[in-house]
């Protein structure tokens, strides 16, 4: 450790154990020790002359006996919550107290200016101009710095990102940060305003941009604030709305009319040489009378047409909105033209423009159906924007299927459609952003999110509502069809939304109070396909609850469902021995789970899986219990069911670190395919 004098932080949960040597904490560069949840023990003795950039030691939650505290270091906060020497020795420093830190009053102060008393729910901003600016949060996840007292930091940030609009010839004018702050998740947040230059507000353009400028990761903060992720207020105040095209082509035509008609308000003055007299007088009178009343006719004609040509557009607009789906061709594959519930119609120009021309840096992901677009709204609200491919395996059903489904349903574990676009011969669905991407993702390392046991338990929570809400409480309910970490986003507080209803079937209620089954051909995902609908084509809730099972032991094992050749359920289901410790699944657990702490609802969890995936649908519970059963396993474990998965412990390392290849490194996609399959004749597992 000592031969690492480039390190500046030290990540939790990295199975750290002994006793850290006073030396350590003179690394050169090292700024934040966060070596929680580990089993480092002894005597903490930071030295006598730590590093001059080190502000944080949290050691929370390791075998620390006792604190050996040194003059000249008061500046380097210490937390040792959680270790012997607060549990057991009643000590009461402050290193035995997490703070539970109140917003900092900092605020960006005015630029040598008398700050103005502005009106109109305008602000005073640096330079002391009313304006109304564009306002959002700043959220940072990994800050290596502890004081937010220190008014440095915020001064950096503030220079960095002028200079980066600036760079990008954005029109600011500045910015304001204010009340510095630790979340629960112990992220810094900060307040921001963008002021608009050379007005008092920004256009739709200038929204977009800085929208872009934010949320792309264009936009690089000093390096001690880490990674970020803004999230935008809406904004509705745009700066006038500029002349249509339209519009000016019709002023051009008044224009020329008026210019070639020779139309005067001022009197025809004589020119030199001219012939005068009564009857000459009259006869140029009656030309220039006729000749002005038949440009005047000529002009009213023109207005005429003009006008009836523009009601007949925006008629056509109208009806277009109100039927988006009028050049929809129906036929036996697709069906009939989509039923709307409340989506939003939005035309292919405004997603061009949302996305920057569906630019490259906005590509997110892509899969059978086409690419998603990070998009940014005039209101600089972040979307996911599904663009179908030309030629793509999924097609106009999925395309209606996700409209029909999905702008009826509501529920904070559904991932929500905000509208689609069906222009030009684009298929598009523009869907809330959820900014930490799919499960399987995370599970990957693609994200660098590190989720532990309890975070994975309320995950698995989330997804379950969701399920059991369009099983059980959408009219007429709804089975998903093809459930996989792929198909459940994880949002910025890490709560689980179930995705992608391309698949999906709605059900009828049956006397029982059960779905009743649908005969079609098998669709879903090989690995997570229910073995009894593959081989009856009989398809029920109890197909969602079997894939359901299998993201319950993906999220145990850390394991794509086949992985060379080998299926996670019968991997588990043979390994299994309720006598040992762990249940024997010890080599099949994800080491990332955190294995060196009590999996307090371990043993249930694993039947609860179990119990999904049972051969015969009739054994396996509804979503409904197994939402009870996790509800329980949550309690078991101290915690709230309800609470947020972000207000639970979690931690986030960066993806690239080294260590041991991690089990989806192995299977690339040959099992993401979401599809029909043909009638089996063999079993599939």
């Amino acid at each position: 450790m000592m031969s690492l004098p480039s390190y500046c932080r030290v990540m939790e949960k990295t199975q750290l154990q002994g006793n850290i040597p006073p030396e350590f904490f003179s690394l050169s560069n090292l700024q934040t020790v966060d070596a929680r949840n580990n089993l480092l023990n002894g005597t903490l003795d930071i030295g006598t002359s730590p590093v001059n950039k080190l502000t944080m030691i949290d050691l929370r939650k390791n075998q620390i006996s006792d604190f050996r505290k040194r003059a000249g270091v008061e500046k380097v906060d210490v937390i040792l919550v959680g270790n012997p020497i607060c549990q057991e020795t009643g000590a009461t420093g402050s290193y035995c107290i997490v703070n539970q830190t109140e917003p900092s009053s900092y605020s960006t102060p005015p630029n040598n200016c008398v700050a103005t008393s502005c009106s109109d729910n305008q602000i005073s901003s640096p330079n002391c101009e009313c304006a109304l600016p564009y306002t959002g949060l700043l959220q940072f996840r990994a800050p290596s710095f502890s004081n937010l007292e220190n008014n440095t930091y915020y001064t950096d940030l503030q220079k960095s990102l002028m200079h980066s609009f600036m760079l990008h010839q954005l029109p600011v004018d500045s910015v304001t940060l204010s009340s510095p702050r630790k979340d629960s998740s112990h992220y810094l947040v900060l307040n921001l305003q963008v002021f608009p230059a050379g007005q008092d507000r920004f256009n739709r353009t200038g929204i977009s941009s800085i929208g872009f400028e934010l949320s792309n990761q264009t936009f690089k903060p000093p390096p001690q604030f880490g990674p970020f992720f803004f999230i935008g207020n809406p904004y509705l105040n745009f700066a006038g709305s500029l002349i249509t095209y339209k519009e000016l082509e019709e002023k051009l035509i008044i224009l020329f009319l008026l210019s070639h008609c020779n139309i005067s308000p001022f009197p025809l003055s004589s020119q030199p040489g001219e012939v005068t007299g009564s009857k000459k007088s009259s006869n140029t009178g009656v030309i220039i009378g006729a000749a002005a009343g038949g440009c005047v006719l000529l002009l009213l004609l023109l207005g005429a047409g003009l006008y009836a040509h523009r009601q007949k557009k925006r008629a056509e607009k109208a009806t277009e909105q109100n039927n988006p789906f009028a050049h929809w061709e129906s036929n036996k594959s697709i069906g009939g033209i989509p039923q709307l519930k409340g989506a939003r119609n939005f035309s292919f120009e405004e997603l061009r423009k949302y996305t920057n021309n569906f630019s490259e840096t906005n590509d997110i992901g892509s899969g059978g159906y086409g690419n998603v677009y990070r998009g940014v709204l005039p209101t600089g609200e972040l979307v996911a924007i599904k663009r179908a491919q030309q030629g793509s395996m999924q097609g106009g059903l999925e395309f209606k299927t996700e409209i029909e489904l999905l702008s009826r349903v509501h529920h904070k574990n559904v991932v929500s459609l905000l509208g689609f676009c069906f222009d030009r011969g684009e298929q598009m669905l523009i869907y809330e952003f959820v900014p930490n991407g799919s499960l399987m993702d995370s599970l990957s390392g693609k994200t660098g999110i590190r989720l532990d046991w309890v975070r994975r338990l309320k995950v698995a929570l989330g997804a379950a509502r969701g399920l059991a809400y369009l099983h059980e409480l959408a009219n007429p309910p709804i089975i998903h069809r093809d459930i996989k970490t792929s198909n459940i986003l994880l949002d910025e507080r890490l709560n689980a939304k179930v995705a992608d209803f391309g698949l999906s079937k709605l059900m009828g209620d049956s006397e029982a109070g059960h779905l009743t089954h649908v005969t079609t051909q098998v669709k879903g995902t090989m690995g997570y396909l229910d073995p009894e609908y593959y081989m009856t084509q009989q398809l029920t809730e109890k197909s969602d609850v079997y894939s359901f099972g299998v993201v319950m032991l993906e999220l145990l094992t850390g394991r794509r469902p086949i992985e060379r050749g080998k299926y996670v359920v019968r991997e588990v289901k043979t390994a299994l021995d309720r006598a040992k410790h762990l249940y024997n699944l010890g080599e099949l657990l994800d080491s990332s789970i955190g294995l060196d702490i009590t999996l307090k609802g371990l043993d249930k969890y694993v039947d609860v899986a179990l119990k999904c995936v049972q051969e015969n649908g009739s054994d396996r519970p509804t979503m409904g219990e197994v939402v009870k059963e996790i509800e329980n396993i949550l309690q078991l474990a101290g915690l709230n069911p309800n609470a947020d998965s972000a207000s639970t412990s979690a931690s986030y390392d960066d993806a690239s670190k080294g260590g041991a290849k991690h089990p989806y490194v192995y299977s690339k996609d040959a099992f993401d395919y979401s599809g029909g399959f043909p009638v089996p004749k063999l079993e599939p597992l």
